[in-house]
Order: C-alpha cells, then structure tokens, then sequence
C-alpha cells in the first residue's frame, strides 16, 4: 500500500487551487509511488523535492535563529561573515511581500521588518534575532521576534528552464526524494539522518519508486554540497525555493 497528500494554502482564496486539482495531485502523487522497492546501501548525489527542500532552508533557519546562538546549541556558532553555503546561493528575507505568508510590517514585539539578504554569495550576512537574544549576544535584534518572513533561496546559477526535469539531467544517477519521515536533525551538532521516500533516477530518468531509505549527512556538507536549485519553486509557509540538488549523501537501504 502507498499514500500521499497534498494541499493549497494562500492568503487569498481566489489564489487557491481547486478541491477537485488537490485531490487528483494527491492521487496521481500516491499511484506514482505504487511498486515501490528497496535499494541497497550506497552514497550517491540527492535532489530533495521543492517542498520537502523548504526542510533545508528551515534548519539553517534553526541554527542561526538568536536562541539557539546564545545557548550554544547550534552547529552554526559564529558564523556571521563565513561562508556557509556555495557562493551561488543567496537567501533574501522580504517581509512586506505582496500577500506573502510571512509577511508583517513589524515582529512580535513592535519591532519594525525590513527586507534584507540573510546569506549573500553564500556568506551569512545576518542572524534572525528578538531583542532578548539580540542583548545575550551583545547585538542589535533583527526584528525577528516570532521567527522569520518570507525566506527565498536562490541560485546565481538558475536559468528559467530548470525545471524538475532538467535537475533530474543534473542529478543524473541518485536519489529524488519526495518525502521525509522522522525528526533524525541534531542542530548542536549538524547530524542528518532521517527516513526518505522517492524515486531512483538513471541517467536523468526516473526508474522506479522507492521507500524504506534513510538517508543522512551532517547539515553543514549538506549545505556547502548544493550543487543547484531549480526554477520549480514551491512556497512552504514562508519559506520559497526550487528543488535543491545535494552532491553526495548517505543512503541506507536494504
């Protein structure tokens, strides 16, 4: 037996898709993953699904959010000026975004937004911070009390037809992932590992469905190892990027 969902979540009802479009998404999404095999144990390059790429985005997000920061628990200390990711990549916040999810003129302590670059040629050029965690680091707040608004990654490298099957030529022999499963992220130490489901793709061709994987890395390989970013982006709450190719991880399989 396989499964899947799916689901629409604008700020507008006139933006949404259709009941009748979600549910046949969600089904042809479920019977595409029908005859779905184990693989064996490998490592090869990853492309994470538009949706499930947010993930990424998200646990960078963690690691350099003010808590974190000044509690230590992040495997991104200090990183403010350094070079996190590839120097292709950049991540803009935009917080007065049109009918964006996140989008607020002000933080959750009246503290004005402003639009920004949080990683720029791929060096972190801010920190999400409230005023308490601002003053235990000894820095001024972000305005980001409450947490981030309308978070976009990007490649320099992304050309409009980057689509899903043009990252699946890049990908060329890996693992395309559609779903995870599981909370296997240690954000004191950067550890990956999580449950994963999706396709098995050979020479930009997907071949057949596949489950039962874990797949698992540390965050910070993962994050310097984005090869690219497609122009399929997907928003996930506040959260915006294409499909995000990881040039080797760890899979365990059968």
């Amino acid at each position: 037996m396989q499964r899947d969902a799916w689901y629409t979540s604008m700020r507008s009802a006139d933006e949404m898709a259709s009941p009748e479009a979600v549910g046949r998404y969600a089904a042809e999404r479920a019977l595409s993953r029908l005859g779905a095999r184990k693989i064996a144990t490998t490592e090869c390059p990853v492309l994470f699904e538009s949706p499930v790429a947010a993930g990424l985005l998200g646990g960078f997000v963690q690691a350099v959010s003010g808590g974190a920061l000044y509690r230590k628990s992040s495997f991104l200390l200090d990183s403010l000026g350094k070079k996190v990711f590839p120097k292709h990549i950049d991540i803009e916040e935009d917080p007065h975004l049109l009918r964006g999810k996140g989008s607020s003129p002000f933080d959750d302590e009246g503290v004005r937004s402003v639009k920004r670059k949080v990683v720029k040629g791929g060096r972190v050029e801010g920190y999400f911070l409230s005023s308490y965690s601002a003053r235990k680091l000894g820095m001024k707040t972000t305005g980001n009390s409450g947490g981030s608004h309308n978070l976009t990654l990007t490649s320099r490298l992304t050309q409009s037809t980057d689509d899903l099957d043009a990252m699946l030529q890049k990908l060329g022999t890996g693992l395309f992932v559609i779903e995870l499963m599981g909370q296997g992220v240690n954000y004191v130490t950067g550890d990956y590992s999580r449950g994963a489901s999706g396709f098995w793709v050979e020479n930009g061709q997907i071949a057949y469905p596949v489950h039962e994987i874990t797949i698992a890395g540390n965050l910070k390989d993962m994050l310097m190892g984005i090869e690219a970013v497609g122009a399929d982006t997907y928003n996930m709450g506040a959260k915006t990027t294409g499909s995000i190719l990881v040039n080797r991880m760890k899979l365990a399989g059968s």
